[in-house]
This record gives structure tokens, C-alpha cells and sequence, in this order.
């Protein structure tokens, strides 16, 4: 690595570790050498990351040496510590450069090797008069230092990663939801038009294959008109800060739930759908988000319910709370899917034939956090429960 940026980079990443001034300290105390430092070392530098200077050596971190000047670079090109006592009187070092230009007589540097096997530096300690180095404790504490600088550069290497990782998932996760918004605002012209058009063409005289063609277009139009809308719905949900309400204080919620259940019953003649609407008095809410919810768990309860159970629907006032709940018989929902029903596209079961993104449930929770409520889920072997609760006080914008 010959870039300035990644030896900052280096440096920085050394410098976070917050054991590093203690173990150069301790190194210092039991040697009784006066200069210990975590360098950086290439092919072709050698940079420190961290010191501790009692002598007056002149390096402080950032600061670099001629590589091919130092012992280190001979450490990493065997990858094994290089260990003096006194220079003077070592056959090996007596009559080396680098102990000459620095004027040392005890050396000691370790490899400080990551997990990967890649070579990072050493873990070195200098000094101008000679030390009792050449022994197990002193070199295995070495050892042991250099592994937990390893350690902790290689786990924060893994959270620089995990950080970029998210950084990059996160803008990812935006921009597809602001194309989701875009799509689906874009899509709602031609589909006006094209609801138009089979408006306009019922109008005229047409034979019965003609009007049932265009029956067909038509509810093909309205579904993807409601798939547009979900679509639309989930990037309020994710990146308009909430489903924005329109709201009125009126006494005919008991109404609106009545409506909903009325058009659905006509829709699925064959369901039982079963109302207990008790009299909730005077409420602040948005009519139309109301309706979608319920009309969102009622399709929930149509779609995966127990074709020969009934499907409840009930309101009431408990606790100063607004409580609305739709339950159907049926399977049990397993306890590890219930916490990821109300997530976007997300489906416990699948059934054939089933249509629609997995949005239902995701835009009914939504709109209960936008009438600042909530909903939540209960399953077991007797029935499904969907509950929404909402307070009755003055009406907390999500």
C-alpha cells in the first residue's frame, strides 16, 4: 500500500484501540526500554501508528522511516520476530546498518499478522543500552500483544465494513422506494384514461361479447388502480414521514365498518361475515384510511380464514380506547411469523391463486400509526385476531 489515504486509514484504525498506550506502556516498564511503537510496514514504508517515547527517539505517529533503514522490514519478509540483547555482542546484528544509523544496542520487533494472514506491521521497542530480551516471558508477551492488536484491527475492520455495508443497503432501500413513488404516480394517468375510456364505451350500444370484454377491462383497470395505490401507500409509509390524514369528528364509525362489511359480503356471498358494532360516540378520524383498513383485514381474513368459519367484526369503547377487531378461524399463525405480518410484501401463507404485493397489512398498520394507534396481531388453534386500537382523545398526528 503506497497511498496516503489508507496508511491515515492505518493509523486511525490503531489509534481507536484503546488498549495501545497501556500495552506500550507495559512494554516499556518490563523491558526497560525507553521507545516503544505499533508500525505500519509495506513492501516500501514503514510508518508509525502509535508511540511511546521516553528517550527522545523524534517520531511521533504519522511519521515514517526509510523501510529498507529498519529491522522490520526483515521481520516482514519472514514473518518472524527479530529479537537483540545487546548489539554489540550479537554475531548477527554487531556489524548491521540499522543498529549503527539509530544507535541501538536492544531491538525487538514483533509481526502483527491479521486473521486473513495478511501482514500489517510490528509491535517494536527500541533502546540505546542493552536489555534482557531474549527470553520466553518477554517474547511471549510480545506474541500476545501483537495478537490483540490484530484482533482489534480486524474487528474494526469488520465494523468499518458492516457500517459500509448499511450505508450502501440504506440508500439501496431509498432509492427503490422513490422509484416505487415515481412508478406509481406515474402510472395513475394512464390508468384514468383507461378507466375513462371503458366508462365512455359502456355507453354505447355494444353486443354481449363486446360489454363483457369491457366488463373485464375494467376491473383489470380497478385492480391495478388499487395495486397503484398500495404502491403509493408504502412510499408515504417508508418516505413521506407517515400516511398524511384528512380528518372529521363524527358519531357514524359504527357506519363506515357497516359499509366496508356490506360491499364484501356481496363480493364473497358464500363467506359469513358476523358484526358486533357496538356505539363508540364521537371519534376524530379519516373516513376513507378507515375504510381501508378495515377493508384491508377483512380481505386478510377472506384470503386465509377457514372457508367454514365465520369472520367477526366487532367495535366497542374500552379503557378510553377505540377497539376494533377482525378475527376469522382457521390454522394458527407459527409465533416466529407473527412479528413479520405488518412488513411490506411479507406473507405468513400463500394461497393459490393469491394476487396482490403483501402490502395489505403493512398500509392497515400504517394508517393505525397515522391515527396514532396501533395494531397488533394474536394467533392460536381457535382463531386469527386482528385488533386495532386507537385512543379517543385528541387525535396524535404519527
Amino acid at each position: 500500500m503506497s497511498d496516503v489515504h489508507d496508511f491515515q486509514t492505518d493509523i486511525d484504525a490503531v489509534r481507536r484501540i484503546p488498549a495501545i498506550p497501556s500495552i506500550l506502556n507495559v512494554v516499556c516498564e518490563a523491558t526497560g526500554m525507553g521507545f516503544a511503537a505499533v508500525a505500519r510496514v509495506t513492501e516500501d514504508r514503514w510508518i508509525t501508528c502509535e508511540v511511546l517515547d521516553n528517550v527522545h527517539f523524534g517520531l511521533t505517529p504519522g511519521d515514517e522511516l526509510n523501510v529498507e533503514t529498519t529491522l522490520c522490514h526483515q521481520v516482514r519478509a519472514s514473518r518472524q520476530e527479530v529479537v537483540i540483547d545487546h548489539v554489540s555482542e550479537d554475531a548477527d546484528y554487531c556489524d548491521h546498518h540499522t543498529p549503527r544509523l539509530y544507535g541501538l544496542q536492544s531491538y525487538i520487533s514483533v509481526p502483527i499478522t491479521l486473521v486473513d494472514g495478511s501482514f500489517f506491521g510490528t509491535l517494536c521497542a527500541i533502546d540505546s543500552n542493552p536489555a534482557k530480551l531474549k527470553n520466553p516471558a518477554t517474547i511471549g508477551m510480545f506474541r500476545l500483544f501483537a495478537e490483540l492488536i490484530a484482533h482489534h484491527l480486524d474487528s474494526d475492520q469488520q465494523l468499518n465494513e458492516s457500517r459500509a455495508a448499511l450505508a450502501e443497503e440504506r440508500m439501496t432501500t431509498e432509492l427503490r422506494e422513490q422509484f416505487v413513488a415515481i412508478l406509481g404516480h406515474d402510472l395513475r394517468n394512464p390508468l384514468s384514461a383507461l378507466e375513462a375510456g371503458t366508462r365512455s364505451l359502456l355507453k354505447s350500444p355494444l353486443d354481449e361479447r363486446s360489454t363483457q370484454i369491457v366488463g373485464l377491462m375494467r376491473k383489470s383497470v380497478s385492480r391495478m388502480g388499487a395495486l397503484v395505490e398500495d404502491m403509493l401507500d408504502l412510499a408515504r409509509g417508508r418516505l413521506g414521514g407517515g400516511i398524511q390524514l384528512q380528518t372529521a369528528t363524527d358519531e357514524a364509525l359504527h357506519e363506515v365498518v357497516a359499509q366496508v362489511v356490506d360491499e364484501l359480503r356481496s363480493a364473497h356471498p358464500e363467506r359469513q361475515i358476523v358484526t358486533a358494532l357496538g356505539d363508540v360516540g364521537k371519534l376524530s378520524y379519516d373516513r376513507i384510511r378507515m375504510e381501508q383498513l378495515v377493508s384491508n383485514l377483512l380481505g386478510n381474513a377472506l384470503t386465509h380464514g377457514a372457508v367454514d368459519q365465520p369472520i367477526t367484526v366487532t367495535t366497542r369503547l374500552i379503557d378510553n380506547q377505540l377497539e376494533m377487531a377482525v378475527a376469522n378461524g382457521g390454522e394458527a399463525i407459527p409465533p416466529h411469523l407473527l412479528d413479520n405480518l405488518f412488513k411490506p410484501f411479507f406473507r405468513a401463507q400463500a394461497q393459490p391463486g393469491q394476487q396482490g404485493l403483501g402490502l395489505g397489512l403493512y398500509i392497515a398498520s400504517q394508517i393505525a400509526k397515522a391515527h396514532g394507534g396501533t395494531l397488533g396481531v394474536t394467533s392460536d388453534d381457535d382463531q386469527t385476531r386482528f385488533v386495532f386500537h386507537m385512543p379517543i382523545g385528541p387525535l396524535v398526528q404519527a
